[in-house]
């Protein structure tokens, strides 16, 4: 495979910016889970379904890419799609070995540049170190960006900082949208400021300017992905997460992010409208608090994926609230209780690769 052109100057100086998660898709990315990974020890079994639920709604409004480290796994993983009626006509494969299925944290960030008539993509290719490096090895993740590059002969940008894409927002006008929690961090790039991280997000996601939030849900190992707390569904538009209960430790945390939000303010100066979404309860296995949100949605054309966690009432709520906001989306709920004893949902196993 020819190794790909590197680009020197950043996306922001030639032009290039990253798109909002609703600008029109060409494809989904996945990072197919291997049983020997750690994300779901002693459940991997019960991840192919899940996975196929979500890629069953996908594939026919989008390609779907999926990374398999070989032909053989590419064979099983057809037939586990197939054994659990998804279709896989518009099911691609990639022989890229991975270490973890977070392709929304390890995959490519495509940004796209329009000059007249023409859009052009390229990738950036942050450094992955698995969350602070809390999970070795992570090797083969951190190389997917360059390997797909390669496959797709697109032009790189390496920025040489560590960066995760569950961490940021966008509201397709020059804002992004990320946590304190995990950004400034000291597992990621210690000898950054903050100051300095923003000039890198503005750099080589091509923005205008970074807005922080606080801390990160409880059960959530990334240090505070701002993809479970609060996301962008507009321009003007943010759906975050709130806590009723005042004896739930996620109440204090949503709620000091709720007031944060309400300080915030786009480019020109204007307010953000809010969206409150509730929390789905305690979602626990083995005694442990998960990351459960219903933030953790991902658009894909003409639709939005919504995970649900067996919450009659709230899972109901949160899908009507959703709907209401974007008429001209379905929205779907997909259960993701099994799911989430990987400490992820939808929106993480996801990255999308923007239409050009």
């Amino acid at each position: 495979m020819k190794s790909p052109h590197i680009l020197t100057q950043t996306p922001a100086a030639l032009g290039f910016r990253f798109p909002p998660e609703w600008h029109p898709h060409a494809a989904t990315w996945f990072s197919w889970p291997r049983p020997e990974g750690i994300s779901f020890p002693d459940k991997y079994h019960t991840v192919p379904e899940n996975l196929a639920r979500i890629i069953r709604e996908i594939t026919p409004r989008e390609r779907v890419e999926i990374n398999v480290p070989n032909g053989n796994y590419a064979t099983l993983v057809r037939e586990q799609l197939q054994c659990y009626q998804c279709p896989v006509d518009n099911v691609h494969f990639h022989f890229i070995k991975t270490n973890e299925s977070w392709c929304r944290d390890h995959g490519p960030a495509f940004v796209l540049k329009t000059q007249g008539r023409k859009t052009g993509a390229a990738i950036v290719d942050w450094g992955f170190n698995a969350w602070g490096g809390k999970y070795p090895p992570f090797d083969d993740d951190d190389a997917v960006p360059t390997r797909i590059a390669g496959e797709l002969k697109l032009p790189l940008f390496y920025p040489g900082i560590v960066m995760e894409g569950g961490a940021v927002d966008f509201n397709g006008e020059g804002t992004i949208l990320t946590t304190a929690s995990c950004l400034l961090n000291k597992n990621r790039n210690p000898h950054l400021t903050k100051a300095q991280i923003e000039e890198y997000l503005k750099d080589y996601y091509g923005q205008q300017q970074v807005l922080w939030l606080g801390e990160g849900i409880a059960g959530d190992d990334t240090d505070g992905h701002v993809d479970d707390l609060a996301r962008f569904i507009g321009p003007r538009t943010i759906v975050t997460a709130v806590e009723e209960d005042p004896m739930d430790e996620n109440y204090q945390i949503l709620r000091d992010n709720l007031r944060r939000l309400q300080r915030l303010r786009d480019l020109q100066g204007r307010p953000f409208e809010i969206v409150e979404l509730p929390m789905p309860g305690v979602v626990e296995q083995e005694g442990g608090r998960l990351p459960a949100t219903y933030v953790n949605f991902y658009f894909v054309n003409g639709a939005l994926l919504v995970p649900t966690y067996r919450h009659a009432t709230n899972d109901r709520i949160a899908l009507d609230t959703l709907q209401r906001q974007l008429p001209s989306h379905h929205v779907i709920g997909i259960d993701c209780v099994e799911l989430i004893w990987g400490l992820g949902a939808i929106h993480c196993l996801t990255q999308q690769q923007p239409l050009e």
